[in-house]
């Protein structure tokens, strides 16, 4: 079945006669980028040149329609803007910089393993701060009139997004402005690009062969993002979340040093299915009807190397900086297994928190149950066995501590 709408058909082939550049996407490239940066006043070629990788592998995917090719501009250029937004702060209020970022909480995990509810969850003390969309990406100092605008556009763009390209995102990942929402978004590189786009093998490629220091890069523009979020205000603890943090625990560490981890853990013959589902609706406005086999090669090479790294992260990192949080308790119970986190963590479980937890917790209304089978991706549960075999023994690990009467732990 495609994912492809009626309606990004149509667009596709009113528009692509309109599309200049597609030939030539490093001159396309180029320009965007003296254009914001003509906008910003300030430069950074290392940032430009790392981005524009991004964009020309994002260019070479077969399937890429002529609506991908514009909408995947506009997403990488935005990120460049915003960047060059923060660094420009930076430079102006060298203040921003001793910004203290204390405790912070990343949460992680394989995907579909109810890592957006972990964060939502613990986001909604008012003692945290969970980074919410529309400000990690116009990213800025305080001002009521400029949030106001960004948030009505943001979510307008959003709505005709999901509408009209992406109809099934709203079943699966609803998103709203005003929402914590996951930490990639201020940070310039990662395994997050192609679960958007495309396979992208080039860009694969070239950011598995980034050095240790490049990839605290990445952690530090996190940084620096939340940094300028906090300055001015109010500071809370902060709660961020991305599953594939995953695969960055030892370098999170050397950027964050008093970093908590919580990991949520479900069966991966579970949620490779639903992970799969996710990636092809994202890349259908991208893409003329993208290969369920394609994306099931990408979740299970990407997926799998993210638990590895986690596993030898784990070794090494002290026990106390990871709380485990087992998706069925969570999910069967999770006015015990909330606070028993928030315990976890060193955060405080109030009665205001218990009042609001069903609120929270609640679905969002009109979203329908998620459907999705691993076969259409050319998996088969034995093989997601095999391949989380090393997972699989810590998950059961896990769930059997979880399953003892509380006495005895």
């Amino acid at each position: 079945m495609s994912r492809n709408t009626r309606a990004s058909k149509v667009l596709n082939t009113v528009f692509a006669p309109a599309v200049r550049g597609r030939d030539d996407p490093a001159g396309a490239w180029a320009k965007a980028v003296a254009e914001v940066e003509k906008d910003a006043g300030i430069q950074d070629p290392e940032l430009a040149d790392g981005l524009g990788r991004v964009f020309a592998s994002i260019s070479e995917e077969p399937r890429l329609t002529p609506l991908g090719w514009m909408f995947s501009l506009s997403v990488v250029k935005d990120r460049y803007t915003n960047r060059l937004r923060i660094k420009k702060l930076l430079a102006e209020r060298p203040e921003i910089a001793a910004e203290q970022i204390t405790n912070p909480v990343f949460v992680l995990g394989l995907p579909r393993t109810a890592t957006t509810l972990t964060h939502k969850v613990l986001a909604a003390s008012p003692d945290h701060r969970g980074p919410l969309a529309w400000e990690m990406s116009n990213t800025g100092l305080e001002d009521p009139a400029a949030a106001k605008r960004a948030i009505k556009k943001f979510d307008q763009n959003a709505q005709i997004f999901t509408k009209v390209f992406a109809p099934r995102l709203k079943d699966i990942h609803p998103i709203s402005a005003e929402d914590p929402e996951e930490s990639l978004l201020l940070m310039p590189h990662g395994t997050f690009w192609p679960l958007f786009h495309g396979s992208m093998p080039s860009y694969r490629e070239w950011y598995a062969q980034r050095s240790a220091a490049e990839l605290a890069g990445d952690y530090q523009c996190l940084k620096e993002g939340l940094q300028v979020l906090q300055h001015g205000r109010e500071p809370k603890r902060w709660i961020v979340k991305y599953p594939a943090h995953l695969n960055d625990m030892t370098v999170i560490k050397k950027v964050f040093p008093d970093a908590t981890f919580v990991w949520t853990h479900r069966d991966p013959a579970t949620v490779v299915g639903s992970a799969c589902s996710l990636v092809e609706t994202l890349w259908a406005p991208y893409q003329t009807d993208p290969d369920p086999l394609e994306v099931g090669e990408l979740i299970m090479d990407s997926m799998v190397t993210w638990v590895n790294n986690a596993l030898e992260s784990r070794l090494s990192l002290p026990p106390s900086s990871i709380v485990d949080v087992p998706y069925h308790a969570l999910s069967h119970d999770p006015h015990t297994e909330v606070p028993r986190v928030y315990s976890a963590i060193g955060a405080t479980w109030s009665a205001s928190d218990e009042a609001q937890l069903d609120r929270v917790l609640a679905r969002p209304a009109g979203t329908r149950r998620h459907e999705y089978d691993m076969r259409r991706y050319g998996l088969q549960p034995e093989q997601v066995e095999e391949k989380f075999a090393g997972y699989l023994r810590l998950l059961n690990t896990i769930d059997t501590l979880d399953a003892k009467p509380k006495a005895e732990m």
